[in-house]
């Protein structure tokens, strides 16, 4: 049995080195359901452009970690020079199953807060922090003491956000889709894979009227070595770029579907529905047994798109927000 004054004996410090190995095997002791690797620890966290140590809020137990919130600001801005200088973010936070009980949770988590108040944040987010979130928010249903604990701090829920999944063995390319594809090569629409000289025209496409942290993903797994095969880009008659799909554009992952969209002037006209199947297509002819991603709305447009393709949502994020006075 724990020793219920162990919360006495528990310092909370920044993070220090050597901790990094202990910080990993407390977290796969402490969410199962989500373990993390040390090279994804690394790539993640430490090598991330914005980690500060002292932001890492280590607890320790008698020289073993038991514990970790992770409190994160911007050093460096996504885009442009915008550092958001009020917004911080808590990608993550753990207590060791045999740690809890104690409160230690709540002093973790107001220490990150404390933490981040000190350098000007008053608003907080959890955890949808890019360019390296863990996760898209928090999952309710899997760490329920954790949702309670986040709400009593005076966290909030946005929105949610849908991770879906779709088998891909078996897979066959739909015949009204292809019937589609068709129709729009016919009226003059290219669907290929990109030159290298296309690739300028697709960062700004996803940077400029979609998510500038698309575009920093697209530039930073090709820079890294992912094959421009993993990519379909769509051209409309007069030859401008309409939109894109693609997949191992994270961690490598081939299995990891996205980013992917298609300007709004050319919705409805069955083009996005086309690039989501070519991009299966492709993913398992390199031997795929699925595709997945974390992030969309359920009843967005492209929520109901990914549902009709036969993806089904695995688990649902509420990403969650603190408001403070400064």
């Amino acid at each position: 049995m724990t020793d219920r004054t162990a919360t006495y004996r528990t310092g909370i410090r920044g993070f220090r080195a050597g901790d990094g190995r202990h910080v990993v095997e407390a977290w796969r002791r402490s969410a199962p359901a989500d373990p993390i690797t040390p090279d994804r620890f690394r790539s993640l966290v430490l090598l991330d452009a914005n980690f500060d140590p002292e932001g890492l809020r280590v607890a320790v137990e008698g020289g073993r970690v038991v514990g970790a919130a992770y409190a994160v600001r911007r050093l460096t801005p996504v885009t442009g020079t915008d550092l958001e200088p009020g917004q911080g973010w808590i990608p993550f936070f753990f207590v060791d199953p045999a740690a809890r009980g104690h409160g230690l949770g709540r002093r973790l988590l107001t220490d990150a807060l404390d933490w981040l108040h000190g350098h000007g944040r008053t608003r907080v987010d959890f955890s949808s922090y890019t360019p390296n979130y863990i996760l898209p928010g928090l999952d309710a249903g899997a760490y329920p003491e954790a949702a309670g604990l986040l709400e009593s701090l005076g966290f909030r829920t946005l929105y949610e956000a849908a991770a879906m999944d779709r088998g891909l063995v078996g897979y066959r390319f739909p015949a009204d889709v292809a019937c589609r594809l068709d129709e729009l090569r016919a009226q003059g629409h290219r669907f290929v894979t990109p030159s290298d000289d296309d690739l300028v025209e697709l960062v700004a496409l996803a940077g400029n009227h979609f998510n500038p942290d698309w575009a920093r993903a697209i530039r930073e797994c090709l820079a890294a070595g992912t094959p421009l095969d993993r990519i379909v880009v769509a051209r409309n008659p007069s030859g401008r770029l309409v939109g894109w799909a693609m997949h191992g554009a994270y961690e490598s992952v081939d299995e990891r579907f996205g980013p992917f969209g298609v300007l709004e002037e050319t919705r409805g006209t069955g083009l996005g529905k086309v690039l989501l199947h070519l991009v299966l297509e492709r993913m398992r002819a390199r031997g795929a047994h699925s595709a997945w991603f974390l992030w969309t709305g359920e009843r967005s447009a492209a929520g109901h798109l990914y549902r009709k393709a036969g993806f089904t949502t695995t688990r649902v994020f509420r990403v969650m927000r603190r408001e403070a006075a400064r």
